[in-house]
């Protein structure tokens, strides 16, 4: 008697995870979730090119573990990575240790409860674990992204099981990411950017703005991010304690974005002393640098669009900073279809 759990772990069509056995009725019951034709084209998944039709996106995240309502999202963001300008294609043969996460904004994020509070970026939460783990198996099966064939990363990241969160709107102070970007607080949305894995910034002693987003601003620089070499993405994920200090102060979101652009940078006197500095690289900066004045201050945050700050976490004195991959990616949004 064949184990179904043993014989999809012992093909290459899982993330080391057991997977839900994709029956025909289960994939017929993921399909009434949405009015989309079976068979259209969603993409295909580089660099193996496979295709990603509505019902192969359908059965990767059955196999995650989703919930039918789960499925607009999922076939949502799949749309939006596989845009030419967020080059799902580099990122699955890098050496680095990046993913795309997914920030989904919009009231059906919340009534399918994808989670933006306590915990939001680890277990618990089945919306976000397997919408997340749903793209991963497709740039697995489909896109051929496996560890020593397709992609030489090196470490990898634990942002490849899955990542996928929203905001924490009910104790943000500011209007969502997707507002900010011009659409509306009824507007469905999902962005997506190539980043690590957070580091967190600890602060339980600042009260007021400068100095708390000093220490910010400090975490998103690095020798060793590529936020400092490239123009790359990243996303800043304040906590609702530190968003509301900055709230208090009269601060708007705008207000702290411009803020953290122009704060997080290191001089090149700074840089030429280890990590990735390559003076060609400072030279092709979307911004003018000059990479022989010891003195000049380079942003981490070469454009303010590549700043994704979002209000998440739970209520305490942290906020979460994912740096971005090497200048290769833009951040994609848009509006997806809840049908």
């Amino acid at each position: 008697m064949i184990d179904e759990f043993e014989f999809f772990l012992n093909k290459a069509w899982s993330d080391g995870l057991p997977v839900v056995t994709p029956t025909e009725a289960r994939v017929a019951k993921m399909l009434d979730a949405t009015r989309r034709d079976p068979e259209e084209l969603i993409g295909n998944v580089p660099p193996a090119m496979e295709a990603a039709t509505v019902r192969t996106v359908a059965i990767h995240a059955l196999m995650a573990g989703c919930k039918p309502e789960y499925l607009p999202v999922v076939l949502g963001a799949l749309g939006l990575m596989l845009r030419e300008e967020f080059n799902m294609n580099g990122v699955q043969g890098t050496m680095h240790g990046v993913a795309p996460l997914m920030i989904v904004n919009g009231p059906y994020a919340q009534k399918i409860g994808i989670h933006g509070g306590n915990g939001c970026f680890g277990p618990s939460f089945r919306a976000n674990a397997t919408i997340g783990r749903a793209i991963r198996l497709m740039m697995l099966n489909l896109g051929g992204g496996i560890p020593g064939i397709a992609s030489a990363t090196i470490f990898a990241t634990p942002m490849r099981y899955t990542a996928c969160v929203t905001e924490n709107v009910e104790r943000t102070p500011w209007e969502t990411l997707a507002v900010s970007k011009g659409y509306t607080e009824e507007d469905n949305v999902i962005t997506c950017a190539m980043v690590e894995s957070p580091r967190l910034c600890f602060d339980d002693v600042s009260q007021e703005p400068r100095r708390l987003l000093k220490g910010i601003a400090d975490s998103m620089v690095a020798m060793g991010s590529w936020n400092m070499h490239a123009q790359s993405d990243m996303v800043v994920a304040m906590g609702p304690q530190h968003a509301t200090i900055c709230a208090q102060a009269g601060m708007q979101r705008a207000d702290v974005h411009r803020a953290l652009c122009e704060r997080a940078g290191r001089k090149v006197r700074d840089l030429k002393d280890g990590g990735n500095w390559r003076r060609e690289r400072a030279l092709q900066f979307p911004i003018q640098v000059d990479p022989d004045d010891d003195e000049f201050f380079i942003p981490a945050i070469k454009n303010a669009k590549d700043l994704q700050l979002i209000v998440a976490g739970g209520w305490g004195p942290c906020t979460a900073v994912c740096h971005g991959w090497s200048g290769g990616s833009r951040a994609v949004h848009g509006t997806y279809r809840c049908e």
